[in-house]
């Protein structure tokens, strides 16, 4: 029955079709008549204009972080974008540190927030924030995105950046999303009731979810540290549709990070498509830290903009018009993303999960708005990128590095004693390369912020001149002092090196002598107790010889104090200068310096510098600047510390002295970079160590190996009291022994290293030296 039922239904459907012949006819005649009344389908636009930036920020500068944070929405508006993003804590600085324990804090935060909407930073702009949040008694490291003067999401960080010189979580919490029937109901959080009294908003949402725009846009948010973990917010986000992806970050450099950096970015984007802003703070913000920028926008796979990594001015935007098409039909491709996606919707009961609808925002194009000029276009080809050399990263940084310490601490330039050796003359370069780039910057435009900090600092902003130098070797003339603080056992080699270099950098130099400083001293002591100390070459003890070589540095530090802080005097300026140090990361490693000699400093900017790097850096330097020439005669001499007499049957040409650091050390500066990575970088004590460099110098007997590791952790351990004082220094190696923050360990040891050294003894027994000879293997 129910078989005749279908039977009957479908001959009734069949009688009432009409032939082909009158269907066609039909079809006919209301094409000629009515083709006018065909309704077409016509697609909005796809296309949206997304800008990032590098932004100077000062921790606790409120006032000057909301100037430059104004700025750069002021400059994404000329170019055409209707989204910005920041970086990291930029409106009160991202190294405020113990100061996020203070409400304070907080506080000025949400003023200048709402001085942000005020101004009209957000009116037509999406803006991507950042800043501390306290929500219901915890501290949240957020991002907060503002519209037309309305607070739509604030978003809290998930992942708290911990290890090196990172502590955020002694500051914030990492944000854990609600669960079960709480996962899809946004959390509120009460603004300052300022917000409700100028804007009419009460609370905003707060938690882990994207924008849903009115347009059909799609943005969410990834923050610094989200990007190195190994579930990274990105994947979920691109899974649940979000197109545009904003990394807010607070990054610092490290020689040779950068390309790990770009890779993160460029392999998200390849494996799961999408927009991709990367926004960082760029300079020093009150620390050992230097902001590397380097703010990018990568799309599929493709980074087609970029900010500069080191640069003196205070505000980079870069901006991109992107076709969001290309992201849906990028992903569309690609069988695999389509099934996760889909899997997840299914799991989860429907995609679209913790979006936010905002069905007032609309930042695509409109097609019919005037054309904007400056608005970029649309491009398939990805940008030639710049990643810059290990010697050009050792002096670019600290170069812009001390030109913040420069401006931000009111200082009138630098005092630098300098030697003449690789280590000093690197300090003296890298201040050369900042003259460099004050220089161009401010003859680029004399009227810009790094013209007027130029004049500030040289003394030269009295009246109304625009004066700004002519070369930068007049700005090194104002600003950078170096003196060459001889002895009777300095060379003359050595102080024709620093005359010369002084010369070409264009520092106001001086050449003096402390002999009879020297001379006072060893006069009381022998005054006081009848004695006389003798180098070890004139029949004195190891004791007396090691006094007398420490009593020449430390009143090097005596000296170079009093000169920066009467040279500005002499001169007949005002103000203070900074004492700069010049001791490298190896030597700090070992512990081969006087304690308060001249590595006591106000700052050093190469602390954290392999001795290879620096004179890989003259080298470079040496092609890349006429007239410093004398930097590659000084990075191929051997380094010597001159403290002792001369012994004119050992001094080489070269050296200008028969002592050496490497001879004093009982080490090579490179082997001393094998240590510092193995200890630091790869975590490894003195018995791990001697493993991996058994097979590492497997030229060398594995006795040598062993007494050249003990040798290490003995000089290592017996010395590590040094780094509690050491000179604030620009951090750029992973391997510093910086006590301060970066390299926290005790220093006080046992230097036996009882165990550790007798479980190397055992393993050298078990692998004796002459299993070498017998492999027909040279020993070094």
């Amino acid at each position: 029955m129910a078989d005749d039922l279908i039977s009957s239904i479908a001959r009734a459907h069949i009688a009432d079709q009409p032939s082909p012949r009158r269907t066609a006819t039909a079809f006919a005649r209301a094409s000629s008549s009515s083709s006018r009344n065909i309704i077409t389908y016509s697609r909005p636009s796809t296309l949206i204009t997304l800008s990032t930036c590098n932004l100077n920020q000062w921790a606790l500068d409120f006032t000057g972080n909301l100037t430059r944070i104004l700025a750069s929405c002021t400059i994404a508006k000329s170019q055409g974008a209707t989204y910005r993003l920041g970086p990291e804590l930029e409106i009160c600085g991202y190294g405020c540190e113990d100061h996020f324990l203070e409400s304070d804090t907080f506080d000025h935060c949400w003023e200048s927030l709402l001085q942000l909407l005020e101004d009209g930073a957000t009116d037509g702009l999406m803006c991507d924030f950042g800043m501390p949040v306290l929500h219901s008694g915890v501290r949240y490291n957020c991002r907060v995105i503002c519209y037309n003067r309305e607070v739509l999401l604030i978003r809290p960080k998930t992942s708290m950046a911990d290890d090196g010189n990172y502590r955020e979580g002694r500051y914030f919490t990492a944000y854990t999303a609600p669960s079960g029937a709480y996962a899809n109901c946004p959390e509120k959080h009460l603004l300052p009731t300022t917000f409700y009294d100028k804007f009419g908003q009460r609370d905003a949402p707060f938690g882990l979810y994207h924008l849903q725009c009115a347009d059909g846009t799609t943005i969410g948010c990834e923050s610094c540290e989200e990007l190195w973990t190994p579930q990274a917010t990105h994947i979920d986000l691109a899974l649940r549709g979000v197109e545009i992806i904003g990394n807010g970050s607070g990054s610092h450099h490290e020689l040779r990070k950068l390309s790990t950096r770009m890779d993160l970015m460029v392999s998200a984007t390849r494996k799961c498509g999408g927009v991709y802003l990367y926004s960082n703070q760029r300079g020093c913000d009150g620390s050992r830290l230097y902001y590397d920028g380097c703010a990018m926008i990568v799309v599929n796979g493709r980074i087609i903009a970029q900010a500069p990594q080191f640069d003196v001015q205070d505000v980079n935007v870069v901006t991109a018009t992107i076709d969001l098409d290309d992201v849906r039909s990028y992903r569309a491709s690609h069988p695999a993303f389509g099934i996760q996606a889909a899997r997840l919707a299914t799991d989860e009961g429907g995609g679209g999960m913790y979006g936010l609808m905002c069905d007032d925002v609309r930042l695509v194009l409109d097609e019919y708005a005037a054309i904007n000029k400056n608005r970029p276009k649309v491009t398939d080809e990805a940008l030639d990128l710049k990643i810059y050399a290990p010697e050009e990263e050792c002096c670019l940084g600290p170069a812009c590095w001390l030109w913040d310490w420069l401006r931000r601490s009111g200082a009138a330039g630098f005092f630098l004693p300098l030697s003449g050796g690789a280590d000093s003359s690197s300090v003296a370069a890298i201040v050369a390369v900042m003259c460099i780039l004050v220089t161009k910057a401010a003859r680029d435009d004399p009227e810009g912020d790094v013209a007027n900090d130029c004049r500030r600092v040289c003394r030269k902003d009295e009246g109304s001149s625009l004066w700004v130098p002519s070369t930068p070797q007049e700005m090194a003339n104002c600003i950078l002092h170096t003196t060459f603080m001889g002895t009777e056992n300095s060379s003359e080699v050595t102080l024709s090196r620093a005359k010369r270099l002084g010369e070409a950098i264009g520092s106001y130099h001086l050449s003096i002598k402390i002999d009879l400083m020297v001379k006072a001293v060893l006069q009381v002591f022998q005054l006081t107790t009848g004695h006389m100390p003798r180098f070890a070459s004139r029949g004195g003890t190891m004791t007396e010889d090691l006094a007398l070589q420490n009593i020449q540095a430390r009143l090097r530090m005596v000296t170079a104090y009093l000169f920066a802080q009467l040279l500005p005097w002499v001169r007949g300026r005002s103000g203070f200068l900074l004492v700069l140090g010049s001791a490298n990361v190896d030597e700090g490693l070992r512990g081969y310096m006087t304690k308060y000699d001249c590595s006591s400093a106000d700052l050093n900017p190469i602390g954290a510098i392999s001795k290879g790097d620096l004179k890989r850096m003259l080298i470079f330097l040496t092609k890349e600047y006429p007239g410093f020439e004398v930097l590659s005669e000084i990075a191929n001499a051997p380094p010597t510390a001159e403290l002792r007499p001369i012994d004119a049957a050992t001094a080489t040409a070269e050296a200008g002295h028969s002592q050496t650091d490497e001879e004093d050390m009982g080490m090579t500066y490179e082997e001393l970079g094998y240590f510092g990575r193995l200890r630091k970088i790869s975590r490894c004590g003195p018995v791990s160590m001697f493993k991996k460099l058994m097979v590492t110098w497997n030229t060398m007997a594995p006795s040598e190996v062993a007494a050249k590791v003990k040798r290490f952790f003995y000089y290592y351990s017996v010395n590590r009291h040094k780094m509690t004082t050491i000179t604030p220094a620009y951090h750029a190696e992973a391997y510093s022994p910086d006590d301060n923050r970066f390299d926290l360990r005790q220093f006080l040891y046992n230097t036996k290293w009882t165990r550790q050294f007798a479980v190397i003894d055992e393993m050298v027994a078990n692998n004796p030296d002459e299993d070498l000879h017998d492999k027909g293997e040279k020993k070094d």
